[in-house]
């Protein structure tokens, strides 16, 4: 039974005991299932150049003339353009990642020497891409910072590949982010574990960005971001949002959902991996989310059913 059957056979419940939806809803974890919508193929895109693209995230030209944005299932690569705070924790996050904080003692010149990977990556994207190409989409929301829109795709090149899976085996992005069930059939966990395979190939041949990995310090580095992500989650735990001011599950950005309490980068991500959703109870199909969490994090929620 879906979630959303299980809200249709109770609909009278009043509003005000709808707390006991989330708790049959956490009873019966066997009986609630996620599906993801189906994905839509476009065909003959081409890729729109621009100043801002990077390996991930470019714009692109349909058939018809229509231009989006498309971020990569998958695949994420190094922050090129750092305008915020934010940008600057992503990028310091990917750099530990990959164990080349300290390729230069010089921050700045560390950072500056990440620059030709960055690059790498927005110009292997044009060479891939140089070709009509074919994009799968459900146009599911992924404003990355909350200031423009994009939305989430796989992309297939020309000559069949695809193209997320290029960037990792070629060592210019890391496995990570938001996924989902593929256009081919492979689960979100086949396609994230696959991924993570070739990103493992490309750290054993020191492939891109993996040439610049400095193996010794890498667990270090990790070791310091976990920390991070520690402090950051005490910190979001206790965050709070301005009186009535309500963040949509199914259309903000990660950086919006992680305002909420208890929701943290990754937690942000599997959210955004399960829209849409129909009624709170929904939420409780995401990985991490229990009914403590749930409970926390209603009354900043703007869904339909509310």
């Amino acid at each position: 039974m879906a979630a959303e059957d299980l809200n249709e056979e109770i609909p009278s419940i009043p509003r005000p005991i709808n707390k006991w939806v989330v708790i049959v809803a956490a009873l019966l974890p066997c009986t609630l299932s996620w599906a993801a919508e189906p994905l839509t193929i476009i065909e003959n895109c081409i890729i729109v150049p621009t100043d801002w693209a990077d390996g991930d995230s470019f714009l692109v030209r349909t058939p018809d003339k229509t231009e989006f944005t498309v971020r990569l299932y998958g695949a994420d690569c190094l922050e090129w353009h750092v305008t915020d705070a934010t940008d600057e924790r992503r990028l310091r996050a990917q750099r530990r990642y990959f164990g080349i904080t300290a390729i230069d003692p010089d921050s700045r010149k560390a950072i500056s020497s990440a620059k030709g990977f960055r690059e790498s990556a927005a110009k292997s994207v044009i060479d891939a891409l140089s070709e009509p190409f074919t994009i799968h989409t459900t146009f599911a929301d992924a404003r990355g910072d909350g200031r423009y829109k994009r939305i989430y795709a796989f992309v297939t090149t020309s000559q069949g590949a695809d193209l997320a899976s290029d960037l990792v085996r070629s060592g210019l992005a890391r496995a990570f982010g938001v996924s989902r069930e593929t256009h081919d059939g492979r689960s979100q966990d086949e396609y994230r574990a696959h991924l993570a395979d070739l990103e493992l190939q490309a750290a054993s041949a020191r492939r891109g960005i993996w040439s610049k990995t400095n193996w010794e310090s890498l667990p270090d580095e990790r070791k310091a971001q976990r920390s991070e992500d520690e402090e950051l989650a005490i910190a979001v735990g206790d965050a709070q949002l301005a009186p009535g001011e309500l963040v949509d599950p199914n259309t903000s950005a990660s950086d919006e959902l992680m305002q909420l309490p208890d929701i943290g980068d990754a937690l942000a991500n599997r959210i955004i991996e399960h829209r849409p959703f129909h009624a709170q109870a929904d939420l409780l199909n995401v990985p991490g989310i229990g009914p403590g969490t749930l409970a926390k994090i209603l009354p900043h929620l703007k869904l339909p059913n509310l």
